[in-house]
């Protein structure tokens, strides 16, 4: 099923992972994503490395998703150090496994790579790469599903790190909309304005596709650090920063303030109709369990029976 489909039943709840790089990082996500089975969401992303690192892992860890648990499996693709051949054959061989979804992403090269000239690869920008997929879903006979793959994209509510000009940020938003695009799924906030000032900004564009919010919850004083390493960038306001700094060492209490913080954000989110919810897992169960408790569902169902009600 296209996600498009569910987001008109929303909202929307899914979780991200990332593939481990070893079999018994692997065993241990999967048992991760077992004990989220059971919350039932509406889909689970699998991220790809950079320049394609982990190409083999992701579509290994979504065909195991997709033959072994309930789940609806969508694979992230970046463009980055890929030639047009090889993104045909990625999604050749997605289409024979019968996933419904591809996350089209613009992506960074590998560590390894640096002063990596991007005119090497066949796309510049996740657009183009937005309407190469809808060219291979026109071809037909391709993909079980005939209306071939649902598309998603990313955005960014406060702002991408290689686009300091927000009005260029939001033309190439559009682009990727324009080209065919179904919905779009948010890097991670902290603070909710950030998220409506964007939601209110792709209106103003002419941007009426879903929105997804990306939620990451801090469980510990690195990780907070990292995360927003990993944002490129994330703004983590004063207040959540003395919150974290209250609970000092105490490893518990910093767990319970970030998911406390998320649980708060996701609670606002759907009362203001955000169309879904996204949680960045970090490859853990908990945080997410707890969020979920909090909120007094579950499973994802719940969610969308509280927005009718």
């Amino acid at each position: 099923m296209h996600i498009a489909d569910l987001l008109t039943n929303g909202p929307t709840c899914s979780f991200e992972f990332f593939p481990p790089k070893t079999e018994k990082g692997a065993e241990a996500l999967y048992e991760t994503i077992r004990k989220l089975e059971v919350l039932k969401p509406s889909f689970v992303s699998v991220t790809y490395g950079a320049g394609g690192s982990t190409r083999e892992l992701t579509h290994d860890l979504v065909v195991r998703i997709k033959n072994s648990t309930s789940l609806d499996a969508i694979p992230h693709l970046t463009l980055v150090c890929h030639s047009q051949d090889e993104i045909q054959g990625i999604l050749t061989r997605y289409a024979e496994a019968g996933v419904s979804n591809i996350l089209a992403l613009g992506g960074d090269p590998p560590k390894g790579l640096t002063g990596y000239d991007r005119k090497q690869d066949a796309f510049q920008q996740a657009a183009d790469l937005v309407g190469f997929i809808r060219k291979f879903n026109e071809k037909g006979g391709l993909h079980p599903d005939q209306r071939g793959f649902g598309v998603g994209v990313a955005g960014f509510p406060e702002g991408h790190p290689a686009t300091p000009n927000r009005l260029d940020e939001m033309d190439y938003l559009k682009a990727k909309v324009d080209q065919g695009a179904d919905y779009i799924v948010t890097q991670l906030f902290f603070d909710n304005s950030a998220f409506f000032d964007f939601r209110d900004r792709c209106i103003l564009a002419g941007i009426t596709i879903p929105i997804v919010a990306g939620i990451m919850p801090i469980t510990t004083t690195q990780g907070m650090r990292r995360i927003a390493e990993l944002a490129g960038g994330a703004n983590i306001s004063a207040g959540l920063q003395r919150a974290i700094a209250r609970a000092g060492s105490d490893t518990e209490a910093v767990a319970n303030v970030g998911v406390h913080w998320a649980t708060e954000q996701c609670r606002e989110l759907l009362d203001q109709g955000v169309a879904g919810i996204h949680f960045y897992t970090l490859n853990q169960s908990s945080a997410t369990t707890e969020i979920y408790r909090s909120l007094g569902l579950r499973d994802s169902a719940a969610l969308q029976r509280s927005a009718s009600s």
